[in-house]
């Protein structure tokens, strides 16, 4: 495989792992340009102009990108374009395109748009060129059908004419410049050379990260097992939360001693219960290492054949948490005397993470599905979430929570955590108006002492108060 210096890199797809690795990547003093691929499609294709100008597409709290986008910009060094025939002129290109699964039932992912990225890469692909897989795919899948694609649709030989490795990205909205900068960086090749290759191109961006070599089908299960335990981690919590809303006690007082035991060199890594999981990593990844295992190891797992997979368990605990917040908004709105079916509900909170405008697979959307069937009517506001398919998003918190006969609070937005209760309870009318905290960002007592019925998530020592 020709190799020379890696000195103009590619990125496809601008999304929330995209942009940022392309503007590092721009940022980097011995890297001449940066191409951000993005199809020229009705519901993305704005993202070229905007980036073009030096501006974010993403609206929520992102330090640092916006300058040094806009700097990246102005220095000539990034490029953001739906001209994909410029990947030839890529010396290496990285790919950060969604894998969701359909039906997660049916262990199959679409893997439609990825592969449409590969074909991309495939028709432009040339000798010495490096080809990484960003997105989380199943086990198996870069030595597998991403090899073939990117072959068939080229001609070339990978490992002979061409580098491909793996290397996942591990970022949270919210911190993506610092992830991207200071997590160690998991980077697997089909072979030797493609992995040394990888981690030549991965040390453009790095400052404190370290950058962690192995097999491309070892970084793939890395990436799917690390986001499974965080799941699983938060199924753990969740499951304490309802055992302690049963039991009539605190879960973040049971939570706090748990965690107290850190300082005895006990690692604990105790979570947060919440309303749900969202997002588009854990809702999906359990499934991928499911599906890498079924396929890469059937026949040969070893595992007690009455049970299910502790992973499967935990995602469906954390799938589960909308509705409970559905039982305790019907089971407040009865102590006050409402019935759910023509109640108006004001949903605060449509991204899944706070102080972003993460919107994919939110715990909010099952909620409101679920309350909307009941007959009662939802409002929804998110000072971060412009729009979403098929639901008004309002960004007039006051006109939200007029009248509404109950809140139901899904994100932990700054905006919601200095919600005044005398003030909340005189823009919904009631005497009594409900809210149901599934982040626990406000005082209980405060609005409690207000007149509302309160349900909390965890909060078995204040969900079965008197109305005062």
């Amino acid at each position: 495989m020709r190799r020379g210096p890696i000195r103009r890199v590619g990125v496809i797809g601008m999304g929330y792992v995209g942009i940022p690795a392309a503007v590092l990547f721009a940022h980097s003093p011995r890297l001449e340009h940066v191409y951000g691929f993005q199809r020229a499609s009705a519901s993305s294709g704005y993202k070229v102009g905007m980036l073009n100008r030096g501006e974010s597409p993403l609206k929520g709290e992102e330090p640092d990108l916006e300058p040094l986008l806009a700097s990246a910009v102005r220095s000539g060094h990034f490029e953001a374009t739906s001209d994909f025939s410029k990947i030839a002129l890529c010396d290496a290109v990285t790919l950060a395109i969604q894998t969701p699964f359909s039906d997660p039932k049916d262990l199959l992912p679409d893997f439609g748009p990825l592969f449409e990225g590969l074909s991309q890469v495939g028709r432009h692909l040339v000798p010495g060129m490096l080809v990484v897989l960003e997105s989380t795919v199943t086990p198996g899948t870069t030595v597998g059908p991403a090899r073939e694609l990117l072959e068939s649709e080229s001609g070339l030989s990978a490992g002979v004419d061409f580098g491909l490795a793996h290397a996942p990205e591990r970022v949270m909205v919210g911190r993506l410049v610092r992830n991207i900068r200071e997590h160690d960086r998991v980077v697997g090749g089909i072979d030797a050379a493609s992995t040394a290759r990888a981690v030549e191109l991965y040390q453009h961006v790095l400052t404190s990260g370290q950058v962690i070599p192995m097999t491309a089908t070892a970084a793939e299960a890395t990436k799917t097992a690390e986001n499974t335990f965080r799941d699983l981690q938060i199924a753990a919590i969740n499951q304490l939360a309802l055992y302690c809303e049963a039991m009539g006690i605190n879960v973040y007082d049971v939570r706090a001693g748990i965690d107290s035991l850190k300082g005895e060199g006990v690692t604990r890594a105790v979570l947060w219960p919440g309303a749900g999981v969202g997002g588009h990593c854990l809702t999906k990844d359990t499934y991928h290492l499911e599906r890498g295992v079924r396929e890469l190891g059937a026949g040969r797992l070893d595992f007690p054949p009455d049970l299910m997979s502790l992973y499967v368990s935990a995602r469906r605990i954390n799938d589960f948490m909308p509705r409970h917040m559905v039982h305790l908004l019907s089971d407040a709105l009865a102590q006050v005397g409402t019935p759910l079916a023509g109640a108006r509900i004001a949903l605060l909170g449509w991204a899944f993470l706070g102080n972003s405008d993460d919107a994919r697979n939110p715990p909010s959307e099952p909620f409101r599905d679920e309350v909307l069937a009941a007959g009662a009517t939802v409002r929804v506001h998110d000072p971060f979430v412009r729009q979403y398919p098929g639901v008004p998003i309002e960004h007039d918190l006051d006109a939200v929570l007029g009248g509404a006969d109950a809140i139901a609070v899904f994100a932990a937005h700054n905006a919601y955590r200095g919600l005044d209760p005398a003030r909340v309870k005189a823009l919904s009318g009631r005497d009594h108006p409900v809210i149901v905290d599934g982040r626990n960002v406000i005082d209980p007592d405060a609005f409690i002492g207000a007149g509302f019925a309160y349900r909390g998530i965890g909060r078995g020592d204040r969900n079965r108060h008197l109305l005062r």
